[in-house]
């Protein structure tokens, strides 16, 4: 059974923020957006870091260069700096600046990363690629936004006074 946004989107409502199932939604993203890597950061507030949440098919050896992502640096960086979208069509051969070498290791080339934003607050970012060269298409990063969205509601502001509780 193919997964939808709306699938997504139903289970993300009806998870628990306080366990909530990072590593199966992200998988249901892939799924949907037929991508085999993707990342979900966490923003560290105090420190300004993205920290690593959840990951599938990143390699091992570079989990390190991963784990804690400096805002404005590499595609999750920048996606939080900028509070949009970032995205190349094959990160393989991009030159813009936005990649970070080691990024090349995963063997991907489609690439987009978006922020968490609720309520006008970053919460952290949401990375896919695929293995061959693609860009993603207005009504997918709609579709992708509003997952980032969702997230961000249900996980980090989800108590009624409106406190971060991530």
């Amino acid at each position: 059974m193919h997964t939808t946004v709306e699938d997504i989107l139903r289970k993300i409502e009806q998870a628990s923020p306080a366990d909530f199932p990072w590593k199966a939604i992200l998988s249901e993203i892939l799924q949907q957006f037929e991508c085999t890597t993707g990342t979900i950061h966490v923003l560290d507030p105090e420190m300004q870091v993205l920290l690593l949440k959840t990951y599938i098919g990143i390699p091992e050896f570079l989990l390190p260069k991963m784990s804690e992502v400096p805002i404005g640096k590499g595609m999750a960086g920048i996606a939080a700096e900028r509070r949009e979208p970032v995205q190349v069509c094959n990160l393989q051969t991009d030159a813009s600046g936005v990649v970070r070498p080691g990024a090349k290791d995963t063997k991907v080339e489609g690439a987009i990363t978006l922020p968490f934003i609720y309520q006008e607050t970053l919460y952290g970012t949401l990375g896919i690629a695929k293995t061959e060269p693609y860009e993603f298409s207005d009504s997918e990063i709609a579709a992708l936004q509003e997952i980032s969205m969702a997230i961000g509601r249900k996980v980090f502001n989800r108590n009624p006074g409106g406190k971060s509780m991530a």
